[in-house]
């Protein structure tokens, strides 16, 4: 049997303004009508796999099972990262985890975030690995290069080894992301493949590793599990803890010094998604290379993408040529095809303005549903809220602010200090600043309502719970 271990703690921050640290890439439909979380699930389930290991964040937690929920799959186990510290803590926590169960299980690393369409070869694939895996190699899968890319990694053959082979071969050399002329020199040189960055092996085998290249690392670690907390079906690393572990990738910590390393090569189409050009070459170009979406039009443009995510929002390129141009309500990203890359410098430059944009998209997820701003004032706020069926607000007061809600759709319970009534459409209810006060949905529906806040201060910091079903503190 084999465990999938998927990490879904990234931040996609190079598919801005669609990508943001509040709901990042892993979780949002960018291909299709799935998730790229949801997809990886799939991709890693059926005979032969057990439920998966989800490696995520605070913040991520709910969408990580409400997601999963929508595909009809249970997680074995969702260990929470009190914050990100790279890829290396974070496999070392789940074989820890996985090694109290069964040492000799085999644990099959992923991303949440790739995009593999012929799911049935790479299942093949990863299954060709096994023995090299339960001989205790560490094996990684190299993706057959399709282009000269400088910004994935590679992995150098051993000489003599067959970089089309159905088998695993002998590993020589982690490559970094070259410069384009190296790039060029490898695709040329044919022994080389794509670092995937994805494993497999015994948990036993990586523990192993671990103890011998980065034992620092290991003693770290293990307090952080040790000390978890359980709640809600969720294993909380302890924060203190966590927060002494070292901020580094699997590659740098294990493979790069490992001797017993194996590289399983896949020879279907592939791809990290890890900016605009890749999601404008995932999608499929017309006969012009365009890729629109359905709000998007263009007049005498070549290999662009246009892309509106916002409803009310239309757009429009005229004369473009490898241009990506992504529109949200509360932002806009315009770029050359070949400066894809920089996205993630652009993001860094607006937080260091403090832009809230950088950081957080007009919808804010929360486990209850979510909620978005549709007016800002000096003294007021006026959003529409979402809540889904048997969801419920925790029990709550304000210090600065007093609160109008209006039901538009379904039925809300409302608590405002000791008494508790059911509104329904077109009813509306006051809560004064400094009521405990509560909303649940008692229906099988999703309930919306209107909600205006007016006072001197309105931040969401601006919360004392008395209780939440979700554990939030």
């Amino acid at each position: 049997m084999i465990h999938p271990i998927i990490l879904t703690g990234g931040s996609g921050t190079r598919l801005w303004p669609l990508s943001r640290k509040s709901y990042p890439k892993q979780f949002i439909e960018l291909l299709g009508k799935e998730s790229l979380f949801q997809a990886s699930a799939r991709r890693l389930s059926g005979d032969g796999f057990a439920a998966p290991i989800i490696l995520t964040r605070e913040p991520f937690r709910f969408i990580v099972t409400e997601q999963l929920a929508q595909i009809e799959q249970a997680p074995q186990a969702i260990l929470i990262e009190p914050e990100g510290r790279n890829t290396a803590p974070a496999v070392l926590a789940a074989a820890m985890w996985m090694a109290r169960r069964d040492p000799n299980a085999l644990m099959l690393v992923a991303p949440s975030d790739h995009v593999i369409a012929d799911a049935d070869a790479f299942q093949a694939s990863v299954q060709a690995a096994v023995p090299r895996a339960k001989a205790g190699d560490l094996v990684t899968f190299g993706i057959s290069p399709s282009r000269a890319e400088t910004g994935y990694g590679y992995l150098e053959l051993a000489s003599g080894e067959n970089p089309t082979a159905s088998t695993p071969q002998t590993l020589a050399n982690f490559v970094e992301k070259p410069c384009e002329a190296k790039a060029k020199e490898m695709l040329a040189a044919g022994n080389f493949l794509w670092n995937a960055g994805i494993f497999l092996f015994t948990a036993q085998a990586i523990l192993e590793a671990y103890r011998r290249h980065a034992p620092s690392l290991f003693e770290a670690v293990a307090p952080a599990l040790e000390e978890a907390s359980d709640d809600l079906g969720f294993t909380r690393m302890a924060p203190n803890a966590w927060a002494q572990v070292e901020d580094i990738s699997i590659d740098y910590a294990i493979m790069e010094k490992a001797d017993n390393l194996a590289v399983m090569p896949f020879a279907k189409a592939w791809s990290d998604l890890g900016d605009w050009e890749a999601v404008w070459r995932e999608s499929g170009p017309d006969e012009n290379g365009n890729v629109c979406s359905s709000r998007a039009t263009t007049i005498d443009c070549n290999e662009t993408l246009l892309r509106s995510e916002s409803a009310g929002l239309e757009i429009v390129g005229i004369g473009l040529n490898d241009i990506i141009a992504v529109a949200m309500e509360d932002a806009v990203l315009v770029a050359h095809k070949s400066r894809a890359q920089g996205v993630k410098d652009a993001v860094s430059a607006l937080q260091k303005r403090k832009v809230n944009q950088a950081v957080q998209l007009p919808r804010d997820y929360r486990p209850w549903g979510w909620y978005e701003s549709l007016v800002i004032g000096g003294r007021f706020q006026v959003k529409r809220i979402v809540v889904k069926p048997g969801a419920s607000l925790s029990l709550q007061s304000h210090f600065h602010r007093s609160e109008h809600w209006i039901v538009v759709e379904g039925t809300a319970k409302v608590t405002v200090d000791e008494t508790v009534t059911l509104i329904t459409e077109n009813q509306s209810v006051y809560i004064p600043l400094g009521a405990v006060h509560r909303m649940e949905n008692p229906g099988k529906l999703p309930m919306v309502l209107i909600e205006v806040q007016t006072g001197s201060y309105l931040g969401e910091d601006d919360i004392l719970r008395y209780e939440d079903i979700y554990a939030r503190t």
